[in-house]
């Protein structure tokens, strides 16, 4: 949960972007022109584990995340430089990457777990290799700053990813039967981020995970997106997705109402969010909300109000106990005036 507090004394403000050329892509396939989707996981397949931006503080919490992939019925595989530290990145750029393309090379590793995000997945995109990536299509799963990864590999490779659990944290009940419909079982179609089940009852009723509506209507296109903050580093790189007619998810952690409209705003001044063909926000966690400011709420309907396109806000995804898992590149349905969310084909093999 600490992301924030890393990023505030490293990138004073997130990079421009340009206008993206015009046009209207909602089905198409990335920059590749071909979709990979890897293969299903399977109990007894091997899971390499990495740690491309940030460590957690302890050896111990290393292999707490080790037991947390075993739990799950596969076997782990450990990063050469899994347990290296350097400050707020998990050792130098290029033994992160090193460990991030060796995995992907192994033909004994099966699927692709991150130890966490933190800070540092941006600095390592030039160093990985993307052929390789393409040649062995592989389950890639994190989030946070593991966005980065997230975007760059499907618009680069074609390849989907998936934004969902690291492996230092345990499963709810919620976050299992999520992660085991869309990346065991490839359920499809099927609901992504539905609030987990409430007991209600006279007197009770659910508060937290409610969803709401600033745009009804129905669209559809591939999913892009992930943290906010890392898809804003992206803009005017050569990893920066291509918005064009896509379903766009976005979620953060620590971050002010005027932050997360500072990076809206420059969404918006760099026609991102005109391109897009909806919105799905998941979840922005402990929020600064002290003194004299808008809430957040206002902020993403404020920002969003003059778009012609279905926008939600609410969906499980980002910085919770309970979360779903959004494969990156994959076709879905926003509707939103059910406010559903809807895997549209299978993205595992």
């Amino acid at each position: 949960m600490e992301r924030r507090t890393l990023i505030k004394s490293l990138v004073a403000a997130p990079l421009l972007g340009g206008l993206a050329a015009a046009g209207s892509s909602a089905g198409a396939a990335p920059s590749t022109g071909e979709l990979l989707r890897p293969a299903r996981l399977r109990k007894g397949m091997t899971v390499g584990l990495v740690t491309p931006a940030s460590n957690v503080w302890e050896d111990e919490d290393v292999r707490f995340a080790g037991d947390v992939v075993k739990s799950l019925g596969f076997k782990v595989k450990e990063g050469a430089n899994l347990y290296q530290r350097s400050q707020y990145l998990a050792g130098p750029d290029a033994a992160r990457a090193d460990d991030f393309n060796r995995m992907f090379a192994d033909p004994e590793v099966d699927a692709v777990f991150c130890l966490r995000g933190g800070y540092g997945t941006p600095r390592i995109l030039p160093m990985l290799d993307y052929a390789t990536i393409r040649k062995n299509p592989k389950v890639l799963l994190g989030y946070s700053d593991i966005t980065a990864l997230l975007n760059a590999i499907y618009q680069r490779c074609g390849l989907i990813t998936f934004h969902g659990p690291i492996a230092a944290q345990n499963f709810t009940d919620y976050t299992l039967e999520e992660f085991s419909r869309v990346l065991v079982h490839g359920e499809s179609p099927t609901r992504l981020g539905e609030a987990p089940a409430f007991e209600g009852g006279p007197g009770r009723v659910e508060r937290h995970n409610r969803l709401t509506t600033f745009r009804g209507g129905r669209a559809r296109g591939r999913l892009i997106g992930g943290n906010l903050s890392l898809i804003c580093t992206l803009l005017g790189t050569p990893y920066e997705p291509d918005f064009r007619g896509k379903i766009l998810f976005l979620e953060d952690v620590g971050e002010a109402p005027y932050r997360i409209d500072r990076m809206l705003t420059q969404l918006w001044l760099a026609g991102k969010l005109d391109e897009v063909a909806g919105i799905a926000f998941g979840k922005f966690t402990e929020a600064e909300t002290s003194g004299n400011t808008f809430s957040v709420e206002h902020v993403l309907r404020e920002r969003c109000a003059g778009l012609e396109v279905p926008v939600v806000r609410g969906l499980m995804i980002g910085h919770v106990d309970d979360q779903t898992v959004v494969p990156v590149g994959a076709m879905a349905e926003l509707d939103g005036d059910a406010g559903t969310l809807i895997l549209q084909e299978p993205v595992v093999s």
